[in-house]
């Protein structure tokens, strides 16, 4: 199917000229039939030679109505452009080309109806002219009447021609189905109309409402009044919904492949036709069917960022158009730059903001966005309409490489730098390095150390040169007196009043250990490193199974030390606890396979 959307000024016929072409009645309202004027949308359908289904969404022409307009241009990609050769170039006809050019709506033609009115020649040249101008460019036209049916023939060729002529839709794409219409039928429950530009609908999937993302399940489709099992791009849709708050949606609401899109109220914008005339700071925002009020902040001479009163599901290189009501204008056409663009709060944020979308050109480029933001996860780059450049390094996350490498020797450098200001811990907390880094996931930290050769993780730290503490010179001299004491009695560990005297604190006891010097087997008590294993093997010379009291006694100690040191070589499986008191020796591991020892 292909989508045409009516656009010209009121009263020049474009209802009447859909009449004549389809055989149909746009005008949905008994009150627009009365009045000959369209005040809200319509929609007509035909099959045409060589272009098959074309649908029309007809849009009002008058001044007062262009919010309806828009709603029906928004998601349409072409336009059947009427003007009358009896009124010619009219005002409403100037605001709605505007409003295409706004929009970079590309594909259309030309319809100069009334001709058995008046001779088509002047009004067809005035507006071919001003179109080709516009986005549209040099477009097809025929001269028509929808009394005598002159020329309806050649209009049915432009717009086969037109049709064939338009750029094929991306049936396997993320579904964005912005409402128009919504309304209930009994029995069935709420109905959501829209012209579907993208992707593919079907019976019985979920889709998320835009607004609030709650679930809604497609309960039926039809397509030119047809029921349909699934509707792919592009079509005029109706889908019938069920789920909580479907008797909620309403004109401008999106419905959205569920996970695949994010919403957003702060964009940064390239803006087109004459934005450096004055532009008010308060303006509508249309994007398709929606129209949301906007707060604007100029940047540079021709970017903005928009600050939108409600958020919507936009992507980056969408067209969005700003209309001042008050004035009954089209301000500015936008092309969306950033979706998800960083806070301005520091003086001077908004020109350096300036500077940085200069080279910004709205296709979305997934090397230069992860180059602006130097991290971001794959599934939000594919949610801002950006296709990922390169693999993830972690997880789901994606690093530009020069920022990567930056970040690589940024932590090197943390970590060193904290080896120095803390002698007696050197290890960097994993923790605290992402925070150092400002990394939004531990999982990062880790890719990083996975790629630098210099550093190893212990135990939750991170280390470099320094991979033990460095005790100052008073505590050194304190661990040698230990150590002194220990090699005279290597089980008579120092009492606690030994260890005060000496001004090892546990915080220098346990910077000790890690340092090599001294073995902690429990708070407070201390012995000579390797003094587990002497200990052990003295042990496995005794009657087995043996006591507390008979290893007290071999290891000529005191029960303040025999029974941690008892539980530590339990710990390290030296040693088996059979019943109360009483353990035996595990025996050394056996010989290999072959009964050699090597």
């Amino acid at each position: 199917m292909h989508v045409f959307a009516t656009a010209g000024h009121v009263d020049h016929g474009k209802s009447a000229l859909l009449r004549a072409l389809t055989g149909m009645e746009p005008d949905r309202w008994a009150e627009e039939r009365r009045r000959g004027m369209t005040l809200d949308l319509g929609f007509a359908w035909t099959r045409l030679p060589g272009a098959g289904d074309v649908a029309f969404v007809d849009v009002p022409g008058h001044e007062r109505l262009v919010g309806n307009m828009l709603a029906g241009v928004g998601p349409v990609p072409a336009v059947l452009f009427v003007v009358a050769a009896d009124r010619g170039w009219q005002p409403q006809s100037e605001e709605h080309l505007t409003v295409l050019d706004a929009l970079g709506v590309r594909h259309g033609l030309l319809a100069v109806s009334r001709s058995d009115l008046a001779d088509p020649a002047a009004a067809r040249k005035e507006a071919l002219d001003r179109i080709a101008e516009s986005s549209l460019g040099e477009v097809a036209s025929a001269a028509v009447s929808a009394v005598t049916g002159a020329g309806l023939d050649d209009l049915r060729t432009a717009l086969a021609r037109t049709a064939r002529g338009l750029p094929a839709p991306d049936t396997e794409a993320d579904v964005r189905l912005w409402a128009d219409r919504v309304f209930t039928v009994r029995g069935l429950g709420t109905v959501v109309t829209g012209t579907l530009g993208a992707g593919t609908i079907r019976v019985g999937d979920h889709l998320a409402c835009g607004r609030d993302g709650r679930p809604l399940r497609v309960r039926g489709l039809q397509t030119l009044k047809e029921s349909r099992p699934e509707v792919s791009a592009v079509a005029r849709v109706a889908v019938n919904l069920h789920g909580p708050g479907a008797d909620a949606l309403r004109r401008g609401d999106a419905l959205l492949t569920p996970g695949h899109w994010l919403t957003t109220d702060t964009l940064d914008v390239r803006l087109t036709g004459d934005p450096a005339r004055d532009l008010p700071r308060r303006l509508t925002l249309h994007a398709g069917s929606a129209a949301v009020p906007v707060a604007v902040r100029p940047l540079g001479e021709d970017t903005a960022r928009l600050g939108l009163a409600a958020a919507l599901p936009l992507r980056i290189g969408d067209r969005v158009l700003l209309r001042d009501p008050g004035r009954h204008r089209v301000a500015a056409g936008a092309t969306l730059l950033d979706v998800r663009p960083p806070p301005l709060t520091r003086r001077g944020a908004a020109a350096a903001r300036a500077r940085d979308l200069e080279a910004v050109t709205g296709p979305p480029d997934g090397a230069a966005e992860l180059r602006r933001r130097g991290l971001a996860r794959r599934r939000d780059l594919l949610a801002m309409g950006v296709r990922p450049p390169s693999e993830p390094v972690a997880g789901e996350w994606l690093a530009d490489p020069r920022h990567w490498a930056g970040l690589r020797d940024r932590l090197g450098r943390a970590v060193e730098e904290h080896a120095v200001h803390h002698p007696l811990e050197p290890g960097l907390p994993l923790e605290t390095a992402r925070q150092a880094l400002g990394l939004p996931d531990r999982c990062l930290v880790e890719a990083l150390l996975a790629t630098e050769p210099g550093l190893r993780q212990r135990a939750g730290r991170l280390y470099g040169s320094r991979a033990r503490p460095a005790l100052p010179p008073e505590a050194e001299a304190a661990v040698a007196a230990v150590r002194a004491d220990l090699a005279l009695a290597p089980f008579r560990a120092p009492e606690a009043e030994r260890l005060a005297q000496l001004g090892l604190t546990p915080r220098l006891l346990a910077a000790a250990e890690a340092a090599g010097a001294l073995l902690r087997i429990a708070d407070g008590i201390v012995l000579l490193p390797g003094a587990d294993a002497r200990a052990a093997a003295l042990l496995s010379r005794l009657e087995q199974p043996f006591t507390t009291s008979a290893a007290r006694q071999a290891l000529d100690t005191t029960r303040r030390v025999a029974v941690p040191l008892l539980e530590h070589l339990d710990r390290q499986g030296c040693t088996v606890r059979l019943d109360g008191a009483v353990r035996r020796c595990r025996p050394p591991a056996g010989p290999g396979p072959g009964g050699g020892t090597g």
